[in-house]
């Protein structure tokens, strides 16, 4: 008799272990797929950052060499795919562009003009937008990489051939004075 429970109480446990392993595994499915949307997302706001930057560019409320370096930096980064190397040092040379092109005097002249306004709002919403978004997916990334250290995970290849997230490193600060005009 106590051959009998002993069975089932293995089985139990196999059970068991079969479901924590699935829970696991579709934990770790979530986690990718959770990954890949925020990474459109990214990919979206900096385009849109990208097209606010090339609008107040050729809005000529700019002076023609700050239009000239935040209009090439801004194409540059739109031209590259999100899945190159080099698009996060071309995101990063957009911020430093926007950083080296409103000066705080230019910013306060801009949010006088009508239209320098709007672009001033639509500027400082793109750029914090691209900010929550690379940090919701690194966050993700975060989560991924952890749970793809464990033991368990590993030694059962829950994750597959889904290639190893990399997180998406920029240099996304804003010019200060946006937010305040």
């Amino acid at each position: 008799m106590t051959g009998w429970i002993l069975a089932a109480l293995l089985a139990v446990a196999a059970v068991l272990f079969v479901v924590y392993l699935s829970m696991t595994a579709g934990r770790l499915d979530h986690l990718h797929r959770r990954i890949d949307a925020s990474r459109a997302t990214l990919d979206a706001q900096l385009l849109r950052r990208s097209a606010v930057c090339t609008e107040l560019a050729a809005s000529g409320l700019l002076d023609p060499a700050a239009s000239l370096v935040l209009s090439s930096a801004a194409h540059e980064a739109s031209q590259a795919d999100l899945s190159d190397p080099d698009r996060m040092r071309a995101e990063s040379d957009v911020t430093a562009a926007l950083l080296a092109a409103l000066e705080p005097d230019d910013v306060s002249e801009l949010a006088e003009h009508p239209i320098g306004a709007d672009l001033l709002d639509e500027l400082d919403a793109a750029c914090r937008r691209v900010q929550l978004s690379r940090r919701f997916h690194n966050d993700g990334v975060r989560a991924c990489r952890q749970l793809r250290r464990q033991r368990i995970v590993r030694l059962f290849r829950l994750a597959g051939h889904t290639p190893w997230p990399h997180p998406w490193e920029m240099d996304d600060t804003p010019p200060p004075q946006l937010g305040v005009a």
